[in-house]
């Protein structure tokens, strides 16, 4: 019996109830994505933002250098 109630169970309508539970399990799932991209967009940021910084002090220094 157990098998045959497994197979109902498969194709079973899921109660509202349940239907709201997984909705919000996949919208946290999908806040956690969406967090994970900010923090990764953010980093890229600061990232970029010190590389400009180097190399315009890089340049800075080799015109001086040059202009000797």
């Amino acid at each position: 019996m157990t098998m045959l109630n497994d197979f109902k169970r498969m194709f079973k309508m899921p109660s509202p109830l349940q239907m709201a539970a997984t909705e919000l399990a996949e919208a946290e799932l999908e806040l956690l994505k969406a967090e994970t991209g900010v923090e990764f967009a953010a980093s890229l940021v600061t990232y970029n933002k010190q590389r400009i910084k180097r190399l315009k002090a890089y340049l800075v220094l080799q015109t001086k250098e040059k202009a000797k």
